[in-house]
C-alpha cells in the first residue's frame, strides 16, 4: 500500500465506490423488457444524457493525459474541442432525424433500412471489435495511475474496478450508466477543479504568479496557425480533423447514440449533444489549465513518463480525503467508461446478431434477460483484455494500436452513413465493399506510419475524413460498375 494514500483516503473512496454500485442497482428495479433495459424507457431528461455523453466519452486517460498534454506543450489541444462542436452541430442536423424515424434500438438498425441486414451486422461488428479493444486497453491505461497513488497491484485495480461497475451495469441497464455518469462527471469535474484550486494556492503570486512564469514560456498559447497534415497540433488538424472525428464517434459510434435514442425526442438529442460539446471545452480547459499550473509548480521539471505528472502531485501534496476524493474522480471516469461500453456492447450484440439471427426480434422480456447475459460476457472480455495487456510493454505498438484503432475504423463507418445519404444507387454489396476497403486501406496506413515504412503523411485525426471521403468513392464507383455491367 502506498503510505500516502492514507485511511481517509481509502473511507472516500470507498464510500464512493459502494453509493455508486448500490445506486445504479437500485435504479433497476422497475425493468420490464429490453427497451428498459437499453434504452430506459426513453424518458431520460435531455441535461442528463448530456451529462451522460461527456461523462461516456471521458476516460481516466483524459483525466491524467490531458494535463500531462499541456505540461510538455501548452493549450493546443483545445483546439481540437472547437472541431468536436463543429462536428456536433453536423450531426445535429443531419444524421440524428435519421435516428428518429421509427423504433430504431441500434445506431446500425438505420443501416439496414437503406441497405439491409447484412451491412448492420457488418458494422455492428465492427463497433464490437474497435470498442472491446480501445476500452480494454483504456481499464488497463485505469490501473497504471491507480496503482501509483494507492499502491494496489495492476491486477487488483483492473478487477475491481471492472467488477464494481458491472454489478450497476449489469442490474441497472442505461437507466443505472447514464444517472451513474451524472455523478461521476461531477466527481471528477469538482476533483480537476480541487487540484487547479491547491495550485493556485501553492504557486507564489496565485493565478497572478501563474500566469507572470507561463506566458513568456509560451505555455498559454492556443492556436497553432502554422504546420500540416502531419501536425497535430495544426489549426486545421484540429478544427477540421477533430470535426470529422467527432461526427465519427458522436454521429455513428453506438456508444453515444443510444444514450441519444434514449431522449424522449429528436429536439431533446439535439439540445443534449450540442451543449455536450460546450461542456467538452470547460473540461478539457480545466484539465489544461491544471497542466500548465503543474508545469509552474515543478519549474518544468522532466518526469520518466510524461502522464506521471498529476498522479505524483496528488500523491505528494494533496491533504488526506482530497487524495481521496480525486482518486474517486479517476475512478470515476473510468467507471463511466466502462459501464458505457458493457451496456452499448450489449446492446449492440443483442439486438444486431442475436434478435434476428434467433428470431427473437418482437419479445423484449427474453432480450432483456439475454442483453443481461451479453453484459456479464462482455464484462469477462474487457477485464480479461485489461489483465492481457500487462504482457505487453507499454509504448509497444500493440497498444497504441489499440487506443488508436477508431482512428481506421470511424472513416468506414461515418462514410458508411454517408453513402446511405448520398447515393440512391448504392446497394448492399457497395456499402459492403466500401466500408472493407476502407478499413483494410486505413489500416494499412496507419501502420505504415506508424511502423516508418512511408514518411508521416498526415495525423490520425484526419483519418476520418480520408476514411469517409474514400467510402463514398468506392461505394458510389462500385454502384456504377455494377450499373455499367447489366
Amino acid at each position: 500500500m502506498n503510505a500516502a494514500f492514507r485511511p481517509l483516503d481509502w473511507a472516500v473512496l470507498l464510500i464512493y465506490i459502494a453509493g455508486i454500485t448500490l445506486a445504479g442497482a437500485l435504479l433497476g428495479r422497475r425493468q420490464k423488457n429490453a427497451r428498459d433495459y437499453f434504452l430506459a424507457d426513453r424518458d431520460i431528461p435531455w441535461w442528463a444524457i448530456c451529462f451522460s455523453v461527456v461523462a461516456t466519452e471521458t476516460s481516466a486517460l483524459t483525466f491524467i493525459s490531458v494535463p500531462a498534454t499541456s505540461y510538455g506543450s501548452n493549450l493546443w489541444m483545445l483546439q481540437l474541442t472547437f472541431g468536436y462542436l463543429a462536428g456536433r452541430l453536423v450531426v445535429a442536423a443531419i444524421l440524428l432525424p435519421g435516428y428518429f424515424r421509427g423504433e430504431l434500438t441500434t445506431a446500425y438498425a438505420a443501416l439496414e433500412q437503406r441497405f439491409g441486414p447484412p451491412v448492420r451486422r457488418f458494422a455492428s461488428v465492427v463497433f464490437m471489435v474497435t470498442r472491446a479493444l480501445a476500452d480494454g486497453v483504456r481499464l488497463f491505461a485505469t490501473a497504471i495511475p491507480i496503482h501509483l497513488v494507492t499502491g494496489l497491484s495492476y491486477t487488483w485495480a483492473i478487477a475491481l474496478t471492472g467488477l464494481f461497475t458491472v454489478i450497476y451495469t449489469y442490474t441497472g441497464g442505461l437507466r443505472a450508466v447514464v444517472w451513474v455518469d451524472v455523478a461521476q462527471l461531477g466527481i471528477y469535474l469538482f476533483g480537476g477543479a480541487v487540484a487547479l484550486v491547491m495550485l493556485v494556492r501553492l504557486i507564489p503570486g496565485g493565478a497572478a504568479g501563474i500566469v507572470l512564469a507561463a506566458e513568456p514560456a509560451g505555455k498559454l498559447q492556443l492556436f497553432q496557425l502554422t504546420g500540416g497534415f502531419a501536425d497535430t497540433r495544426w489549426i486545421l488538424t484540429g478544427l477540421v480533423g477533430g470535426a470529422f472525428l467527432s461526427m465519427a464517434s458522436h454521429g455513428v459510434d453506438h456508444l453515444i447514440i443510444q444514450r441519444l435514442l434514449a431522449s424522449p425526442s429528436l429536439r431533446d438529442a439535439r439540445r443534449a449533444l450540442i451543449t455536450s460539446g460546450f461542456i467538452v471545452i470547460f473540461q478539457f480547459a480545466l484539465f489544461l489549465l491544471v497542466g500548465v499550473a503543474l508545469w509552474v509548480f515543478y519549474q518544468g521539471r522532466t518526469f520518466a513518463a510524461a502522464d506521471e505528472v498529476f498522479p505524483r502531485f496528488i500523491i505528494e501534496h494533496m491533504p488526506p480525503g482530497i487524495t481521496g476524493l480525486v482518486v474517486a474522480g479517476l475512478l470515476a471516469a473510468a467507471m463511466s467508461t466502462v459501464g458505457s461500453s458493457l451496456n452499448s456492447l450489449a446492446s449492440a450484440t443483442t439486438h444486431d446478431l442475436y434478435a434476428p439471427l434467433a428470431g427473437r426480434t418482437n419479445d423484449d422480456e427474453h432480450l432483456m434477460r439475454v442483453g443481461k447475459r451479453f453484459t456479464l460476457l462482455w464484462a469477462v472480455l474487457l477485464i480479461g483484455g485489461a489483465l492481457l495487456f500487462q504482457l505487453v510493454q507499454q509504448g509497444t505498438p500493440v497498444v497504441v494500436l489499440a487506443l488508436q484503432i477508431a482512428s481506421f475504423t470511424y472513416g468506414g463507418l461515418l462514410g458508411g452513413f454517408l453513402l446511405a445519404v448520398l447515393s440512391s444507387r448504392a446497394d448492399t454489396r457497395d456499402a459492403l465493399t466500401a466500408m472493407s476497403v476502407t478499413i483494410v486501406v486505413m489500416a494499412a496506413l496507419w501502420a505504415a506510419q506508424q511502423f516508418g515504412w512511408i514518411p508521416r503523411l498526415v495525423d490520425t485525426l484526419w483519418f476520418a475524413l480520408i476514411g469517409s471521403l474514400l467510402t463514398l468513392a468506392v461505394g458510389m464507383l462500385s454502384s456504377r460498375l455494377r450499373a455499367g455491367t447489366r
